[in-house]
């Protein structure tokens, strides 16, 4: 095996490959890229800005791991700040605007399209920017048609999240609550506060028939809601929940990410028109 081609298997960090290397990488059949998102937003008194950051950057390392050196999957340095303007009624969050981020992922993605790859992955950790995601890579997709776009949201792959969550945190527990402070409690206990208490509960809801997110969703603001960030309960988040969780997780992407490379997708050859007569 030559230098090359070592040092093109030794990493999954594109930024740690040489030219070559890249190259190399982008060839190899069914060439994926990832591309982890996160957010630089307040969450609580008791969890840190980066935490969406975090939480991408570190299970997605764990699903990588998961896979032999020879699996032609590589990731991108995380993209730490991203589009969280319902979070700016709150110190320490920088938030980008949703036309810069757009513009990154259609120039980035065009990028690694022209070397050659033929998936990107937006594998995203927060919330706030899924639809935005969901818009770049649609238009990327549509500049780039080689190129396979999956905008991803973390917390909504894998199977059976949610029973590993009662109610109402389960419905309630929308940012900051006992999901995300269980799991940093496995992940980084040493960044977990002391002062976890409950906020946003029970506050004003929108008029009947509508909804803070699902079905017929509002534009909320996070201080419409809170005084402290929270909203939810992080006061019962223990270890054993994020042990459990951080499972499900790397369990449920790395069978995601397997079927996908596993696959032809994209469609290479156009389907055939059917006969109008």
């Amino acid at each position: 095996m030559g230098d090359d081609a070592y040092a093109c298997q030794g990493s999954r960090r594109l930024e740690r490959l040489t030219w070559p290397a890249f190259q190399a990488a982008a060839q190899t059949c069914g060439s994926t890229v990832v591309w982890p998102f996160g957010a630089f937003e307040q969450h609580g008194p008791h969890l840190p800005l980066g935490t969406d950051a975090l939480f991408a950057e570190q299970i997605l390392d764990q699903v990588l791991e998961t896979f032999p050196q020879e699996a032609p999957i590589w990731r991108l340095p995380l993209q730490s700040i991203g589009f969280s303007p319902e979070h700016l009624g709150f110190p320490g969050t920088l938030s980008l605007p949703a036309e810069l981020l757009i513009r990154s992922i259609e120039t980035v993605g065009g990028q690694l399209a022209a070397a050659g790859f033929e998936r990107l992955v937006l594998f995203n950790g927060h919330g706030g920017q899924i639809a935005l995601l969901q818009v770049a890579a649609r238009q990327l997709r549509a500049a780039h048609p080689s190129l396979g776009v999956l905008p991803c949201f973390l917390w909504s792959g894998p199977k059976g999240i949610g029973k590993l969550i009662e109610e109402p945190e389960r419905s309630e527990g929308l940012h900051a609550g006992q999901v995300e402070t269980s799991l940093m409690l496995q992940l980084n206990p040493e960044l977990v506060g002391p002062k976890r208490t409950a906020d946003g509960l029970g506050a004003q809801q929108p008029p009947q028939g509508w909804s803070l997110e699902g079905a017929v969703p509002n534009a909320w603001l996070t201080q419409d809601l809170s005084s402290s960030g929270v909203i939810g309960d992080p006061s019962q988040a223990d270890g054993a929940q994020g042990e459990a969780l951080q499972q499900r997780l790397v369990q449920g992407w790395s069978a995601l990410f397997g079927s996908l490379l596993g696959s032809d997708w994209p469609p290479r050859e156009p389907k055939p028109k059917r006969d109008q007569r």
